[in-house]
């Protein structure tokens, strides 16, 4: 009983997101190995992957954030890597560097998927954009 109700919160959620224009899509195969039923929530080129939270975790169902927001580029999802001084959003195959318009964009992004998914905003999250990665050059080598 417990499962179906973690299945039609997390489906109301995605219905609710799709009339919100939010674009669904399956997530990535790394993510889909350890969330089965794992997708990719995306807004003007902002995107995050959310799953269905354990049954185990929370009693009443729920939905979890399972990659943190970032840049969609060439479907797949960009981390943002702060190198001291300048940001980027690195995949595997591609860096780019991270505008102001782009660090907004994912600011409200994050906004707006933690409160739709019912999660909690934290102090330091709260006061603008945090990257994934801290990489600063003065500290490679030590």
């Amino acid at each position: 009983m417990a499962k179906k109700a973690v299945i039609s919160v997390f489906d109301d959620l995605l219905g609710a997101l799709g009339a919100s224009h939010f674009s669904v899509a399956p997530a990535g195969a790394a993510t889909q190995q350890q969330f089965p039923r794992a997708v990719l929530v995306s807004l003007n080129g902002i995107g995050a992957e959310i799953a269905p939270r354990a049954v185990g975790e929370n009693p009443n169902g729920g939905v979890q954030i399972v990659t943190r927001p970032g840049l969609v580029l060439g479907g797949e999802l960009a981390r943002l890597v702060d190198h001291g001084y300048q940001k980027f959003f690195e995949t595997a195959k591609v860096k780019v560097p991270a505008a102001a318009d782009t660090l907004r964009a994912l600011h409200s992004f994050t906004e707006l998927l933690v409160e739709a998914v019912g999660g909690e905003t934290y102090y330091n999250q709260a006061l603008g954009t945090t990257s994934d990665v801290y990489v600063y050059d003065r500290l490679k080598g030590r």
